[in-house]
């Protein structure tokens, strides 16, 4: 894979390219900047920018003033080749929150390794309904010890688009036990994986390896031609055994008015 020529296409393609990504959001441009303004339980945030040392400051304080004014708290979504270089350190000083860093892994779909199945004694229930969706916001709360409360409302605003978002939740039984979404950008060359997460007393045992496969044959038959991940250190070696590869970066700065 061309490292450079890839981010570059995912930059465009994902970030200065962004659709909005649900129902009652919007993605605007303003100056360098492209972001996302959603509805209380969308995300909003910064996606994309393109500043240097001469405007970034300006940049960032246009940024808090306007979410601030809506009464929102917005992520900046920054990347490790963004410029300027100390982007990070001016978004902190201007009171953002950074989140833990990751990694940000593409794979070309072809590639990967697909012939995974799940462990013996697990099914994967495909998700088509609201009954589905409280089944992953369920083990998104387990598996991560976060409020599941903006995904749920998400995933049911578009039970009724499949073509944007796939999500699949691991059975044990009847018991829930992971879940993960694929969400799909139609007219671009990405699909993301998102949201793999397995209860604590289930892991180790090759669930999540299994539903990033199913994810990406999910994506194969779709025509898309990338997968990308944004990779805890956790989840990033079980990717690079199917074919990812890290390409850069990824931190969430965070600004609560």
């Amino acid at each position: 894979m061309d490292h450079v020529a890839v981010l570059a296409l995912f930059d465009r393609d994902m970030r200065e390219g962004a659709q909005p990504d649900g129902p009652g959001a919007r993605v605007e441009r303003v100056g360098g900047v492209v972001r996302q303004v959603a509805a209380e339980h969308g995300w909003n945030g910064v996606v994309w920018s393109d500043l240097d040392a001469s405007n970034a400051d300006k940049a960032i304080a246009e940024q808090i003033a306007y979410y601030t004014g809506l009464g929102r708290e917005f992520e900046w979504k920054l990347y490790g080749h963004d410029l300027p270089f100390d982007l990070g350190q001016r978004l902190r000083a201007a009171g953002f929150t950074a989140e833990p860093e990751e990694t940000l892994m593409i794979a070309e779909v072809a590639d990967l390794t697909l012939d995974v199945e799940p462990p013996e004694g697990i099914r994967f229930l495909p998700v088509t309904d609201r009954a589905g969706v409280h089944l992953v916001a369920d083990v998104h709360e387990k598996a991560f010890g976060t409020d599941s409360s903006r995904l749920r409302h998400q995933l049911l605003a578009r039970l009724d688009d499949p073509d944007t978002v796939v999500a699949v939740v691991a059975l044990a039984g009847d018991e829930p036990v992971s879940a993960a979404r694929m969400e799909l950008v139609p007219g671009t060359r990405f699909a993301g994986l998102w949201g793999g997460g397995t209860v604590e007393s289930w892991r180790g045992r090759g669930i999540y390896r299994a539903l990033v496969a199913h994810r990406a044959r999910a994506a194969l038959e779709r025509g898309y031609r990338y997968l990308q991940v944004d990779a805890m250190a956790t989840s990033r070696p079980i990717l690079e055994r199917l074919g990812f590869e890290p390409l850069t970066i990824t931190q969430p700065h965070v600004y609560q008015p």
